[in-house]
């Protein structure tokens, strides 16, 4: 049944997000009301236009050039210039459900009404959404004020009927795109140049796409971490709900709920009770205080990004034929910052499950499985380079968390003399939440064949059912096989629908 999504500048949530993100909706396009508002700040335009009153954008140059009136005839040849002349990025193409992420968010945003768009150019950007035609969108070259200038420009260009775009799989020319959908380009009047390309949406769609997938890698490491936690006989008594009410955290409470939860019905843990180990490693014991304090960041940023996503970033605002005012929605920094301290969250997640692994193929930290969980030591190496790899990828992420909002290079002759730089944060996250996915892979593998050493003593009910998924495609390490295949079939189960069938029954 064909489902569509409505909006109006205001309704976007994590979870229309979400969906939207998953292909729930068979089309996207606005309420009525809303296009009554972009109707009206549209004849707002016409009228400034039709009086020649010079107001920034709409009959002026841009950045530095604010000062030079551009004539009425000239106006449309401005808007255009606009375009291609910002249409500056360079390498690697975003993924198409990043772009169509900057598509919505865009069209969301000059539903509001306040950026003098004309329907029939906001019409055929929901057609790119609706009919699936994905501009080539290049990674680099935006610097996150005014606004996410190349990136959006280069969705422009494929209303223009310029540039490139992927439909049906290939990198076609945009006006070959459009002409396969039954679609035109169009021409750029007054104001639209400016109201296309001047918001934060690509650093909103990154961010919004990075917290969709991170939601998921945080279970995941829940999930995984209770593995290891019974994999290396540790103890449950650091998840008593007493000790957390006495720090009440939402994430530390939420976190050890979920292991203490977990944990209940394991013979392992449960084997082991009365053993004469006083207290465990921190990086079993302190599970709910860092992967607490990390699910509380990734809550803390979804609800800054609802703001934004929500929000009227181009510049001028079109309040009233009298009040057009010029303004700095368009910088970055609330994201910038955002996304800076999600990438730390996404990063310390990694570094507490590598140290997990090593102490799982470390038999002197662990003292109870086998060196690098073989029983032929020697012969075979087991998955002792399985935790170079991670560390490898740990030690990428902290160089990637570098903050780049505390960096700034003016543009435009000055005139823009403070940049958010959170378009670099946007891109790098994407990596470190691919680094993420691999680290968690490999911790699952180990404590797959960890909780495997103990035979004949029952893991918890849910690491079970991990189990069962593992098995369909993983044995355990017995002897030496490809190192790279392994980790890859582990990452195939972690998006499987069984194993999400198992996160989704987890409520964060």
């Amino acid at each position: 049944m064909e489902k569509t999504l409505f909006i109006n500048g205001e309704n976007l949530n994590y979870q229309i997000v979400s969906d939207f993100i998953e292909g729930k909706y068979s089309k996207v396009d606005l309420t009525e009301q809303a296009w009554k508002k972009v109707e009206n700040s549209n004849e707002i335009v016409k009228k400034i236009v039709e009086r020649k009153k010079p107001v920034y954008g709409i009959t002026t140059g841009f950045g530095s050039f604010a000062d030079i009136v551009i004539s009425k005839e000239d106006t449309e040849k401005l808007q255009e210039n606009l375009i291609i002349s910002h249409a500056a990025g360079v390498g690697e193409p975003f993924e198409e459900n990043i772009v169509r992420l900057i598509m919505l968010f865009r069209a969301n945003a000059l539903s509001k009404g306040f950026s003098g768009i004309y329907p029939t150019t906001l019409k055929l950007l929901l057609e790119l959404i609706n009919k699936n035609i994905t501009p080539y969108v290049p990674k680099y070259g935006s610097v996150g004020a005014s606004g996410d200038l190349a990136p959006l420009s280069h969705i422009a260009l494929t209303l223009i009927g310029l540039g490139k775009a992927f439909y049906k799989g290939e990198l076609i020319d945009s006006k070959k795109a459009l002409s396969s959908c039954g679609l035109k380009e169009i021409r750029l009047k007054a104001k639209e140049g400016l109201a296309l390309n001047n918001g934060t949406q690509m650093m909103s769609a990154c961010g919004y796409y990075a917290l969709y997938k991170f939601e998921r890698l945080i279970k995941t490491a829940i999930v995984t971490a209770s593995m290891s936690v019974e994999g290396l006989l540790g103890s449950t008594t650091p998840f008593k709900k007493e000790i957390h009410d006495v720090r009440p955290h939402y994430g530390q409470k939420k976190v050890a709920k979920l292991l203490f939860d977990i944990l209940s019905d394991s013979d392992i843990v449960n084997s082991h009770k009365d053993c004469s180990r006083v207290q465990d490693a921190y990086t079993l014991r302190c599970i709910p205080q860092v992967y607490g304090a990390c699910l509380d960041v990734w809550k803390h940023v979804e609800k800054v990004f609802e703001i934004e996503i929500n929000s009227a970033t181009d510049n001028p605002l079109i309040f009233s034929e009298e009040d057009v005012f010029s303004g700095g929605n368009f910088h970055g920094e609330p994201v910038a910052l955002n996304l800076d301290f999600l990438a730390m969250a996404v990063s310390e997640i990694g570094n507490m499950s590598e140290r997990r692994t090593d102490r799982l193929l470390n038999n002197p930290s662990n003292k109870v499985l086998p060196a690098f969980l073989t029983q032929k030591g020697g012969l075979n190496s087991g998955l002792m380079i399985a935790q170079y790899t991670s560390a490898a990828l740990v030690t990428e992420n902290k160089i990637l968390c570098h903050p780049a909002s505390v960096d700034s290079i003016p543009t435009s002759a000055n005139q823009e003399d403070h940049v958010s730089m959170g378009s670099i944060s946007a891109v790098k996250i994407q990596k470190i939440i691919e680094n993420l996915e691999n680290i968690l892979s490999i911790e699952l593998m180990c404590a797959f064949n960890a909780v495997k050493f103990h035979k004949g003593i029952n893991p918890s009910s849910v690491s079970k059912k991990v189990i069962n998924e593992l098995e369909k495609e993983i044995s355990v390490w017995d002897y030496d096989r490809i190192m790279y295949m392994e980790i890859e079939k582990v990452k195939k189960v972690m998006k499987s629908e069984g194993f999400l069938k198992i996160l989704n029954n987890m409520n964060i």
